[in-house]
Protein backbone atom coordinates (compact mmCIF):
# COMPACT_ATOMS: atom_id res chain seq x y z
CA UNK A 1 0.00 0.00 0.00
CA UNK A 2 2.99 2.31 0.36
CA UNK A 3 2.62 3.34 -3.32
CA UNK A 4 -0.82 4.81 -2.57
CA UNK A 5 0.80 7.78 -0.82
CA UNK A 6 2.46 8.96 -4.04
CA UNK A 7 1.36 10.01 -7.52
CA UNK A 8 1.27 6.90 -9.69
CA UNK A 9 2.18 6.90 -13.35
CA UNK A 10 0.60 3.51 -13.98
CA UNK A 11 -2.81 3.39 -15.67
CA UNK A 12 -4.59 0.98 -13.32
CA UNK A 13 -4.04 1.31 -9.57
CA UNK A 14 -2.90 -1.85 -7.79
CA UNK A 15 -5.55 -3.65 -5.73
CA UNK A 16 -6.26 -2.09 -2.37
CA UNK A 17 -4.78 -3.59 0.77
CA UNK A 18 -7.33 -5.06 3.12
CA UNK A 19 -6.90 -2.49 5.91
CA UNK A 20 -9.96 -0.61 7.10
CA UNK A 21 -7.92 1.60 9.40
CA UNK A 22 -4.39 2.83 8.62
CA UNK A 23 -2.05 5.06 10.62
CA UNK A 24 0.81 7.19 9.27
CA UNK A 25 3.07 8.44 12.04
CA UNK A 26 6.18 10.57 11.78
CA UNK A 27 8.09 13.49 13.26
CA UNK A 28 6.90 17.08 12.80
CA UNK A 29 7.38 18.64 9.34
CA UNK A 30 8.14 15.36 7.51
CA UNK A 31 5.34 15.68 4.94
CA UNK A 32 2.59 13.58 6.59
CA UNK A 33 -0.18 15.94 5.46
CA UNK A 34 1.17 15.89 1.89
CA UNK A 35 1.22 12.07 1.95
CA UNK A 36 -2.35 11.98 3.26
CA UNK A 37 -3.52 14.44 0.63
CA UNK A 38 -1.91 12.43 -2.19
CA UNK A 39 -3.59 9.32 -0.76
CA UNK A 40 -6.90 11.22 -0.94
CA UNK A 41 -6.27 12.12 -4.59
CA UNK A 42 -5.40 8.52 -5.46
CA UNK A 43 -8.38 7.09 -3.55
CA UNK A 44 -10.83 9.55 -5.16
CA UNK A 45 -9.37 8.79 -8.60
CA UNK A 46 -9.53 5.00 -8.30
CA UNK A 47 -12.96 4.86 -6.64
CA UNK A 48 -14.76 7.67 -8.46
CA UNK A 49 -16.17 8.65 -5.05
CA UNK A 50 -15.53 11.46 -2.60
CA UNK A 51 -12.94 11.50 0.16
CA UNK A 52 -13.31 13.43 3.44
CA UNK A 53 -10.17 15.12 4.79
CA UNK A 54 -10.61 16.14 8.45
CA UNK A 55 -8.15 18.62 9.93
CA UNK A 56 -7.81 21.80 11.93
CA UNK A 57 -8.39 24.90 9.80
CA UNK A 58 -5.47 26.96 11.11
CA UNK A 59 -3.00 24.15 10.61
CA UNK A 60 -4.04 23.51 7.01
CA UNK A 61 -4.07 27.21 6.14
CA UNK A 62 -0.63 27.78 7.68
CA UNK A 63 0.90 24.61 6.20
CA UNK A 64 -1.00 23.49 3.10
CA UNK A 65 -0.02 20.09 1.69
CA UNK A 66 2.36 19.88 -1.25
CA UNK A 67 1.11 18.05 -4.34
CA UNK A 68 3.22 15.40 -6.03
CA UNK A 69 5.08 16.49 -9.13
CA UNK A 70 2.84 16.17 -12.16
CA UNK A 71 -0.44 16.63 -10.27
CA UNK A 72 -2.42 19.44 -11.84
CA UNK A 73 -3.83 21.69 -9.07
CA UNK A 74 -6.87 22.40 -11.27
CA UNK A 75 -7.66 18.70 -11.84
CA UNK A 76 -11.34 17.84 -11.34
CA UNK A 77 -10.60 15.00 -8.92
CA UNK A 78 -9.72 17.62 -6.31
CA UNK A 79 -13.42 18.58 -6.25
CA UNK A 80 -14.14 15.14 -4.77
CA UNK A 81 -11.88 15.81 -1.78
CA UNK A 82 -14.07 17.41 0.86
CA UNK A 83 -12.10 19.21 3.56
CA UNK A 84 -13.92 19.25 6.89
CA UNK A 85 -12.50 21.60 9.51
CA UNK A 86 -12.87 20.24 13.03
CA UNK A 87 -11.18 21.69 16.08
CA UNK A 88 -11.73 19.10 18.84
CA UNK A 89 -12.72 15.54 19.72
CA UNK A 90 -16.37 16.53 20.06
CA UNK A 91 -16.41 17.63 16.41
CA UNK A 92 -14.95 14.28 15.33
CA UNK A 93 -17.53 12.37 17.41
CA UNK A 94 -20.38 14.45 15.97
CA UNK A 95 -19.17 13.85 12.43
CA UNK A 96 -19.10 10.07 12.90
CA UNK A 97 -22.36 10.08 14.88
CA UNK A 98 -24.05 11.51 11.77
CA UNK A 99 -22.05 9.30 9.37
CA UNK A 100 -25.04 7.04 8.69
CA UNK A 101 -26.99 10.07 7.42
CA UNK A 102 -24.65 10.67 4.50
CA UNK A 103 -26.24 10.08 1.09
CA UNK A 104 -23.30 7.85 0.15
CA UNK A 105 -20.24 6.82 2.08
CA UNK A 106 -16.97 8.42 1.05
CA UNK A 107 -14.23 6.16 -0.30
CA UNK A 108 -12.05 7.23 2.63
CA UNK A 109 -12.04 9.44 5.69
CA UNK A 110 -8.65 10.94 6.50
CA UNK A 111 -7.93 12.56 9.86
CA UNK A 112 -4.74 14.59 10.05
CA UNK A 113 -3.01 14.66 13.47
CA UNK A 114 -5.57 12.27 14.93
CA UNK A 115 -4.07 11.92 18.42
CA UNK A 116 -4.37 15.65 19.03
CA UNK A 117 -8.16 15.25 18.96
CA UNK A 118 -8.27 12.49 21.60
CA UNK A 119 -6.71 11.29 24.81
CA UNK A 120 -4.86 7.96 24.98
CA UNK A 121 -8.01 6.27 26.27
CA UNK A 122 -9.85 6.77 22.96
CA UNK A 123 -10.90 3.60 21.17
CA UNK A 124 -11.19 3.41 17.42
CA UNK A 125 -14.15 1.68 15.82
CA UNK A 126 -14.75 0.48 12.30
CA UNK A 127 -16.10 3.27 10.07
CA UNK A 128 -18.09 0.90 7.84
CA UNK A 129 -17.44 0.59 4.14
CA UNK A 130 -14.73 3.20 3.73
CA UNK A 131 -11.05 3.46 4.55
CA UNK A 132 -10.00 5.47 7.60
CA UNK A 133 -6.54 7.02 7.36
CA UNK A 134 -5.06 8.74 10.41
CA UNK A 135 -1.83 10.59 11.07
CA UNK A 136 0.03 11.23 14.30
CA UNK A 137 3.22 13.03 15.30
CA UNK A 138 5.97 11.11 17.08
CA UNK A 139 9.37 12.20 18.37
CA UNK A 140 11.14 8.82 18.72
CA UNK A 141 11.31 5.76 16.50
CA UNK A 142 7.67 4.70 16.92
CA UNK A 143 4.28 6.34 17.57
CA UNK A 144 3.77 7.45 21.17
CA UNK A 145 0.60 5.39 21.56
CA UNK A 146 1.76 2.35 19.58
CA UNK A 147 0.42 -0.08 22.20
CA UNK A 148 -3.09 1.35 21.70
CA UNK A 149 -2.79 1.66 17.94
CA UNK A 150 -1.66 -1.98 17.54
CA UNK A 151 -4.90 -3.11 19.17
CA UNK A 152 -7.22 -1.12 16.89
CA UNK A 153 -5.33 -0.37 13.68
CA UNK A 154 -4.51 -3.06 11.14
CA UNK A 155 -1.88 -1.16 9.17
CA UNK A 156 0.71 1.18 10.70
CA UNK A 157 3.33 3.22 8.82
CA UNK A 158 6.14 5.21 10.38
CA UNK A 159 8.27 7.98 8.92
CA UNK A 160 11.90 8.61 9.79
CA UNK A 161 14.43 11.05 8.39
CA UNK A 162 17.47 9.59 6.64
CA UNK A 163 19.75 12.42 7.79
CA UNK A 164 20.23 13.68 4.23
CA UNK A 165 16.97 15.58 3.73
CA UNK A 166 14.82 12.65 2.64
CA UNK A 167 12.34 10.55 4.60
CA UNK A 168 11.62 6.82 4.77
CA UNK A 169 7.96 5.75 4.96
CA UNK A 170 7.76 2.12 6.06
CA UNK A 171 5.04 -0.23 7.11
CA UNK A 172 5.25 -2.00 10.42
CA UNK A 173 2.85 -4.83 11.21
CA UNK A 174 1.88 -6.03 14.62
CA UNK A 175 2.14 -9.75 15.35
CA UNK A 176 2.30 -12.04 18.35
CA UNK A 177 6.11 -11.91 18.09
CA UNK A 178 6.32 -8.12 18.02
CA UNK A 179 6.72 -5.83 15.02
CA UNK A 180 7.97 -6.66 11.54
CA UNK A 181 8.85 -4.29 8.74
CA UNK A 182 7.30 -4.37 5.28
CA UNK A 183 7.68 -2.32 2.10
CA UNK A 184 9.19 1.14 2.36
CA UNK A 185 9.36 4.28 0.25
CA UNK A 186 11.98 7.01 0.24
CA UNK A 187 10.68 10.51 -0.52
CA UNK A 188 11.51 14.17 -0.10
CA UNK A 189 9.80 17.52 -0.12
CA UNK A 190 11.59 19.61 -2.73
CA UNK A 191 10.57 22.95 -4.21
CA UNK A 192 7.10 22.56 -2.71
CA UNK A 193 6.54 19.12 -4.28
CA UNK A 194 6.21 15.68 -2.78
CA UNK A 195 8.88 13.65 -4.62
CA UNK A 196 9.01 9.84 -4.56
CA UNK A 197 12.62 8.70 -4.82
CA UNK A 198 12.11 4.92 -4.72
CA UNK A 199 10.06 2.05 -3.27
CA UNK A 200 11.73 -1.07 -1.87
CA UNK A 201 10.49 -4.43 -0.58
CA UNK A 202 11.60 -4.45 3.10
Amino acid sequence: MVHRFFSCTITAPPPAENADITLVSGPPCCGKTSLLFQFAINRATESGRGVVFICRKGRLENRPPFLSQGVDPTHGVLNRIHIKYIEDDEGVRKYFAAFHLLGSFPAAVIIDDFAEFFSESAKLGSPGSCTLLLSDVHQGDTPRSLFIYKRWIGSIYTIQGDGLGSYILKKISSSECGLREGRSAKYSIALQYLVLEHISNG
